[in-house]
Formats: C-alpha cells, sequence, structure tokens
C-alpha cells in the first residue's frame, strides 16, 4: 500500500549544530519536546497481540454518528475530505481531480481481495478496525474530538486503507473472530495493522478476539507491527 508523507511516513532531515554550548533552558525545552513525541513501537505480531488487554465488550449507546466522519482532512483549503485524501494518498496511478475533489481515472490495488481497481467509485475507505468495535472496546469512554480524530486519522497508515466496497460491506463491523479478508494472502497483514490500530488507541480486544489473533500470531511468525500511539 502506497502512503504519502501526509500519513504518517517517517520523514527524515539533517540539523546542524551549534558550535556553541546550549543554555539550561533550551536543554529543558528540547527535553520536555522530545518527551511529549510518542515513540514508535515495532514488535513481532506475537508479542505485540500480547499487549492488547482483553476486556468484554460493551455496545450500549453507540451510533455511527458518535464518530464525526468524514471532516477536512489534512488540508482544509485542498477541498478534500479524509476519504478523498485517502484514496489520492493509496492510488499507484494519480487520478484526475475536477474541482470539489472529485475523482476520476486512477489507479488503485485492493489488499483485501487482490482486485484492481481503475475507479474511484469502486473503491471504500475502511477504517482498520471499525467503528462500532472501537466503540465496543473503549472508545466509549472517549470525548466528541478523540471519536473524531479516530475516525479520520491519517497519523498512520493503517488505520484507514482504500479497499473494494463489497470487501467493507462483507467486513462490516467484525472483528477478525469471525472475518479476515477473501485473499488468504492478506491476512498477516491485516491482523497486523488490526492489532497495530488497537495498540495506537489503547483499545481492548474480547476473549474470542484475542483467541483469534493469538492463532493467526503464530501462523504469521514473521509478520512484524509498526505502531506509534496517538496523540
Amino acid at each position: 500500500m502506497i502512503t504519502n508523507m501526509l500519513r504518517g511516513a517517517a520523514a527524515f532531515c539533517l540539523a546542524l549544530t551549534s558550535l556553541t554550548l546550549p543554555s539550561p533552558t533550551t536543554t529543558a525545552t528540547a527535553t520536555a519536546t522530545a518527551r511529549m513525541v510518542p515513540v514508535p513501537e515495532v514488535l513481532p505480531l506475537e508479542d505485540a497481540v500480547g499487549r492488547l488487554p482483553v476486556a468484554e465488550e460493551d455496545r450500549t449507546g453507540y451510533t455511527r454518528d458518535s464518530f464525526e466522519h468524514w471532516n477536512t482532512g489534512l488540508d482544509a483549503a485542498d477541498g478534500c475530505d479524509t476519504r478523498d485524501e485517502v484514496l489520492l494518498a493509496e492510488a499507484v496511478r494519480e487520478p484526475n481531480v475536477a474541482a470539489g475533489c472529485e475523482l476520476s481515472g486512477g489507479k488503485w490495488n485492493s489488499y483485501y481481495d487482490g482486485v484492481e481497481v481503475g475507479e474511484a467509485d469502486g473503491l471504500g475507505v475502511d477504517h482498520m478496525v471499525p467503528l462500532a468495535e472501537a466503540w465496543d472496546s473503549g472508545a466509549h469512554t472517549w470525548d466528541a474530538e478523540r471519536r473524531e480524530a479516530y475516525a479520520n486519522d491519517q497519523g498512520a497508515a493503517a488505520s484507514l486503507v482504500a479497499v473494494t466496497a463489497r470487501t467493507i460491506r462483507s467486513k462490516a463491523d467484525q472483528d477478525p473472530a469471525t472475518w479476515t479478508p477473501p485473499l488468504p494472502e492478506a491476512h498477516c497483514r491485516y491482523i497486523g495493522e488490526w492489532t497495530a490500530t488497537k495498540l495506537r488507541w489503547g483499545l481492548a480486544a474480547d476473549q474470542p478476539e484475542a483467541e483469534a489473533l493469538k492463532v493467526y500470531a503464530e501462523a504469521c511468525e514473521t509478520t512484524v507491527v509498526h505502531y506509534s500511539p496517538a496523540p
């Protein structure tokens, strides 16, 4: 899956070092800033699954409107909402962009089912961990602002994924205990990205889900999970 720099790819830069020693104030400020930056984690899938808390799920009070989406995205001035920005980021051949962020042409690879898609209308943008599942496993305790941040998360490439609309309908709000992508070759990647998203947002897994993840982790022994805690 191709993503752009706006969706969380690491950027590296060279820094010029002053010839003078930093003042205590400068050092303290730099230290405080460093503490605020989430530290990326890289773990074998089995270890990552082991970090998920196991808890009963609770859907009391859930409505899809509890998560405001799609919002204006990373660039409020570009006329594209979050969904459009994800489609642009994941295109393997860039589409034409008309007024109102109308997309035409382009090409995408839907990794859930291995289908190549030539028009944006054939795609949906899937929340890796569905909104209802997120609510069940911890988001019901969040305020509206954090739920909106979750629903529009472009800070990690795994959080939102452009795939065929039919696979999103098939998945609905199921977790890996009852649904995985129809393409078997996608299973390890999917389980890794599911786990990464739950860890990023501090979400729990219920018992059947946790057991399913452990089974997949044993089979996907070379899969590595990358995640950073959400701000």
